[in-house]
This record gives C-alpha cells, structure tokens and sequence, in this order.
C-alpha cells in the first residue's frame, strides 16, 4: 500500500469510526420490524386465519401478536400448522395475548399456564401476554392480590425461558382514593419477572403522557400497542400518524422505555381494516420512523 493509499484508508477509517458515536438514538428503532396485534381483524382472521395473514405479510408486517389462544390452539390452528403459516409468509410472533387477568386470581390456575407457556414457546413467542382484567377485580385489594400471582406467573414463564407482560388499558390508571391499578402493579411485580406493554392510545385517554410514564418507570415497558387518537370530543381509534398523538417524539424514547417490540393496533376501524393498517404502515416508514 503506498502512503497516498494508506493516508487515504486511515482518513475513511477514521470518518466510519466516528460516524459509530453519533448514530442517531432511535436509529435501531427505525430498523425494527413493524408488527400488528390481530385483534385488529378479529373479523376477518375468524372466517380465514390463513387468508388475514398471509395478506397482512404481504402489507409489510413482519410480525404478528396474537390473540384468542383457546384449546391450545389459534383461530382453530394447531401448533404445527401456525408455525407453518408464519414460515411460509417470513412472520414471526414474538408476542401473544393469553389469559386475562382474572384467570390468575382463581385456584389452581398453574397447570394451565404452564401449557399456555409450553405453546406461546413452541411458535416462537418471546413474551406472554395478560390482556385484560375483568371489572369485577379492579379494587385495590384486588390489584395487590394480583401482583403476587403475576410474580409466580412470571416465574413459570421464566424456567421456560418467557416473559410474561401485561397489557394496560385506561382503567389500570383511575383513580382509587389516591391510588391506581398501573401503580400497584408497578410496584408490586418484580421487574425482573413481570414486564409492561403500554397501550399508548389507552394511556393517552386516561391524561397520562406515554413519556412521563416511561421516566417514571424505566425500562419496564418491553412492548407498545401502537393506537391513535382522533381529534373528536369522542377520542376515537384512528390510524397510526392520521390523529393526535405524537408518536414521532414517542419513538425517540423507545430506548428509555426500555421497548422491544411494537405492535400496530386500531380497535375499530372506519372500513377494512386491512386499509387501516396499511396506512398505519406507511405512516410509520414514510413520516413516524423516518
């Protein structure tokens, strides 16, 4: 290498390395795989499993978070043939919603989980997901409670090798006499057992600011529910970038949140939801993560 050459190599060595120092903070977020909860067409995943997901591949997802596991099945889909759909459609699940909340807080609930935990792994599921709690156990008393068995919940999962979270929606935050649900849950889980994912359209709507909420409790928000708002007195769903709720600046805390994955989700859709979340996507590559 003649010295011109090597002054030339050593000044572009030492341009790529600095560039390693000032990648932009949501750099890796930009790259992550966008994913959508199928809740978002329970409709149509009902009459054609195979048919939704093969034409939510086909919009760009790359991943998918289930829902409705039921007889240790999905939407009627053995263990066999869900992997099968998601390999032949380059998808993964790296998150499923199982049992609510509830489930846990009645007797002899562990066998169940432990097989619920035996088949979110065997299609690839990282985290598992308690979606919901009935409103017959929303009191404080209940709460507290449920924090103990989420504890247990989650180390199950963890001899497996899986995370349990849970999925909040507006009334984990109501106020109870100077406390609320999302708090005790918090507090009382062991964050090393028991994980977060923040419905940031849900957050919103009970007054609280994703951002602060990702301060006050770091890194305990493994996953979001990517939902807009709509600028109505209702407050209804709307599609990912058409509401609003800032989600450019939400992003660029996705590190401090301490989020993994994100899911695209709208509860209600206008029309089609497959048109939904197709403009979800492309808000998302073209105005949110670029």
């Amino acid at each position: 290498m003649s010295m011109k050459t090597r002054r030339q190599f050593l000044k572009q060595s030492t341009v790529l390395t600095a560039g390693l120092f000032i990648i932009p903070e949501n750099f890796f977020v930009k790259q992550a795989p966008i994913g959508v909860q199928l809740y978002t067409l329970r409709n149509e995943v009902a009459k054609d499993p195979v048919d939704t997901i093969t034409r939510v591949a086909r919009l760009g997802y790359k991943q998918i978070e289930t829902y409705g596991y039921k007889d240790r099945k999905w939407f009627g889909l053995s263990v066999d043939e869900f992997n099968k759909l998601l390999k032949e459609n380059d998808l993964s699940s790296p998150s499923g919603h199982t049992y609510g909340g509830q489930y846990f807080l009645e007797p002899n609930w562990e066998e169940g989980w432990k097989t619920a935990v035996a088949d979110a792994k065997a299609i690839g599921q990282e985290y598992i997901v308690v979606p919901w709690l009935d409103q017959k156990f929303r009191s404080i008393e209940h709460y507290k409670q449920l924090t103990d068995q989420l504890n247990k919940a989650g180390t199950i999962a963890q001899q497996s090798k899986l995370k349990l979270a849970y999925h909040n929606h507006d009334f984990e935050f109501a106020d109870q006499s100077g406390q609320n649900g999302l708090d005790i849950l918090m507090r009382g889980t062991d964050k090393s057992l028991v994980h977060f994912e923040l419905d940031i359209y849900w957050a919103t709507k009970a007054g609280h600011d994703p951002i602060a909420l990702f301060n006050q409790y770091p890194g305990r928000f493994a996953m979001w529910h990517v939902k807009d708002m709509d600028n109505t007195p209702e407050k209804k769903f709307t599609e990912v970038g058409n509401g609003v709720i800032d989600f450019t600046t939400i992003f660029k805390h996705a590190k401090k949140s301490g989020m993994q994955y994100f899911f695209v989700e709208q509860d209600q859709c206008p029309g089609s939801p497959f048109d939904s979340i197709q403009t979800s996507i492309t808000n998302l590559k073209e105005r949110i993560l670029k």
